[in-house]
């Protein structure tokens, strides 16, 4: 029998309590992920030629090519958004899609060719998105250096690191309202947590366009709240804390 159990997040601990009755809630233990801040504050610049210069309003999605990220919402909310703006706006728009992608997984595979297809379907123009496959860490950085919010759509993730990356670099999240996004992102703070539709995130992504003073403050708050909860220095000190509880009670 396990001395401790740690979870990455409260949404864990409740799913891993509900699959397994016979381990109490209250003996499992949250431990927040932390960053490598280092990393995140390299002054190096990465060209990203794949963007158009004139694009104003940059969206970026970043998960794996897999159907459970449902990364196909954050296309139709990128087509809809263009109901909720002037159109001179919208030509401003830039969207992202970024992800882990092998060659050797049939599924990462297929869903590319599905989100392309959808893409077209959904009358998208071609200047206006991207897919990147298995872009580099340098190139993920660049793109939430300059993306304008971060959809995030996942349902019920169980911690979600991007949000969190994301925030620290003083970009606003659109994350779905389940899983761990809803213990990382303050909502209408650093991000805004929404119903799972395509609408509901459009309509977040409008309010940046035309709150530009929202989208810088929201970046900002998302940065003071990573190194006030998810900073390593704050993980050192719980993992510790963890382990000394550990150890005294073996000895008591």
């Amino acid at each position: 029998m396990a001395d401790l159990i740690c979870v990455n997040s409260e949404f864990t601990r409740k799913t891993v309590s509900e699959t397994f009755p016979c381990i109490h809630a209250q003996s499992i233990r949250v431990l927040y992920p932390t960053l490598n801040t280092k990393f995140f504050d390299s002054d190096e610049i990465i060209e990203l030629n794949e963007i158009p210069n004139k694009a104003r309003h940059i969206f970026v999605s970043i998960n794996r090519y897999e159907r459970k990220k449902n990364i196909g919402l954050a296309l139709e909310a990128f087509s809809l958004l263009r109901e909720k703006i002037p159109e001179d706006d919208y030509q401003d728009c830039f969207l992202v899609i970024a992800g882990g992608y092998d060659t050797m997984n049939d599924e990462n595979i297929a869903h590319f060719v599905e989100l392309q297809k959808n893409a077209i379907a959904l009358g998208l123009s071609k200047e206006q998105y991207i897919f990147l496959k298995s872009p580099t860490d340098m190139e993920k950085l660049e793109l939430l250096r300059r993306a304008t919010a971060v959809l995030y759509t996942p349902t019920n993730e169980h911690f979600g690191i991007v949000p969190v990356e994301a925030m620290y670099m003083k970009c606003c999240v659109i994350a779905s309202n389940s899983g761990g996004p809803c213990e990382t992102i303050i909502n209408d703070e650093t991000g805004f947590l929404v119903m799972e539709n395509a609408n509901s995130f459009a309509e977040k992504m409008a309010i940046l366009i035309k709150d530009e003073h929202k989208a810088i403050a929201m970046g900002n708050a998302g940065r003071k709240r990573v190194e006030s909860v998810f900073a390593m220095d704050n993980f050192v000190v719980q993992l510790e804390s963890l382990i000394r509880e550990v150890v005294s009670d073996v000895y008591k």
